[in-house]
């Protein structure tokens, strides 16, 4: 497949590395069971599978223990830090750390402290915030008996909120708040940094009408307000587990097109005016909701 050449220019954002760096993504496949898997692309297109399809870290913590929606974010000090979903049902999440993406320490669980019944813990996500100098986790959850308006409108018994914890260190964290209510049920949310706002980007889950599209949001704080969402940003195609990143003038956000087992991928430079680089995509066959980031390319060796 041929694609148009890009102009590469310097990826502004905290976890940047050098003009030069590849881009990584780590996903999973089939239901998390086998844990870790990555792809590396020059171009943001263009995706080859690394360490021979094979895992690069094998499950070992939570309910189920599976790494499903592994999301890494880089940290100042150079430290990949990892965040994943263990189980279907239950208040556990997965975290490790690694200096160069071979080598991570013990896993273990950062456990959901929401107040009430939880029915499920679901694709956190992680977001360095360079202003407050803390790690921020949001992630999908069920608490049996909240928002009974939107209660019966998704699969089964959810009914998803997207919650939010902050941390400096990975050992003691913050109290978990809500951290977007946009009036119906909504999962796999990734926040970002647009100019001097923040924004999100996130799955409604909507099954009653049907909607299961990407949408935006925007506010001045991670504290919130969010702005009203925006309209499908997806297509009319069902859409989930997207991963937003920066290459030149254009945000790209990636995501899985998972009823037709494949990727999708759109661009836009205003946020407002999309295009569909789908058609253009080279993506790992089989590679389920994960995340894109930058690593300095020496660490390729190891992978």
């Amino acid at each position: 497949m041929k694609t148009p050449a890009l102009l590469l220019l310097p990826l502004l954002l905290a976890d940047a590395t050098c003009a030069g760096d590849p881009w990584l993504f780590s996903y999973f496949r089939n239901n998390g069971e086998d844990g870790l898997h990555m792809a590396a692309s020059e171009d943001g297109l263009r995706w080859r599978v690394l360490h021979g399809g094979k895992s690069l870290l094998t499950p070992k913590v939570g309910e189920s223990k599976l790494m499903r929606d592994p999301s890494i974010t880089r940290g100042p000090d150079g430290t990949f830090h990892m965040v994943w979903t263990t189980s279907w049902e239950g208040r556990s999440l997965g975290y490790a750390s690694s200096k160069n993406l071979v080598n991570w320490t013990v896993q273990r669980v950062i456990p959901n402290t929401l107040e009430g019944e939880i029915v499920n813990s679901w694709a956190p996500e992680l977001f360095y915030d360079a202003p407050s100098k803390e790690f921020v986790m949001v992630w999908a959850s069920t608490v049996k008996g909240r928002f009974p308006e939107t209660q019966g409108k998704g699969n089964r018994e959810y009914n998803h909120r997207q919650y939010i914890i902050r941390t400096r260190d990975f050992e003691t964290f913050t109290k978990p708040e809500l951290f977007l209510d946009p009036g119906f049920q909504v999962i796999d949310a990734a926040i970002f940094r647009h100019g001097k706002r923040y924004a999100v980007v996130a799955k409604n889950e909507t099954l009653t009408p049907p909607a299961k599209y990407l949408f935006l949001a925007f506010a001045d704080s991670l504290h919130g307000p969010w702005s009203r969402p925006s309209e499908s940003i997806s297509g009319n195609e069902w859409a989930e587990g997207p991963t937003p990143v920066r290459i030149g003038a254009w945000w790209y956000i990636y995501f899985d097109k998972y009823r037709d087992h494949r990727y999708g991928v759109i661009r836009s430079k205003d946020l407002t005016h999309w295009e569909d680089l789908s058609q253009q995509l080279a993506f790992p066959e089989g590679a389920r909701h994960g995340t894109v980031f930058r690593a300095p390319r020496a660490l390729l060796k190891g992978l």
